[in-house]
């Protein structure tokens, strides 16, 4: 098997509701991700011959995602009131509404479905919060 990797950042703030530390409240990252891909063979034809993928694809595709994330507020659906909402729309912040709590596993899991949709084979993708801070979502075999 061969793999490649790549890495990409971005700035959000989040909040993990009903969580019993810091965290309940608002605070922001410097967000890392780093996928790894893989192939059993190598591409054999064409203008990608004996690559897994290009690596400037890899990294385009990541950093599209990630400037999805990029300075907005992540926040989990049904865990703001609409009240809360739209005052922050009418203060013109960029909001972005997931369907999970917005933990650095979960972005993980996100984020390699989302490099999955566009045809990688994701062997690993790993979440940094902090220099400190990762989560890593593999598929299990």
């Amino acid at each position: 098997m061969y793999s490649i990797r790549s890495e990409a950042h971005f700035d959000a703030a989040h909040f993990l509701a009903g969580h019993d530390g810091k965290c309940k409240n608002i605070h922001g990252h410097r967000w890392v991700i780093e996928a790894e891909v893989a192939a059993e063979q190598l591409i054999t034809e064409g203008p990608l011959r004996g690559m897994v993928s290009d690596f400037a694809l890899l990294k385009n595709d990541l950093k599209e995602i990630a400037d999805r994330f990029d300075h907005t507020f992540i926040y989990e659906d049904g865990t703001l009131w609409d009240e809360t909402l739209a005052a922050l729309e009418k203060q013109g912040f960029a909001l972005t509404k997931v369907p999970f709590r917005p933990t650095a596993e979960h972005l993980a899991e996100h984020i390699c479905e989302l490099l999955e949709a566009r045809g990688y084979q994701v062997l690993e993708i790993a979440v940094n919060e902090s220099p400190h801070n990762r989560a890593v979502f593999r598929r299990m075999s």
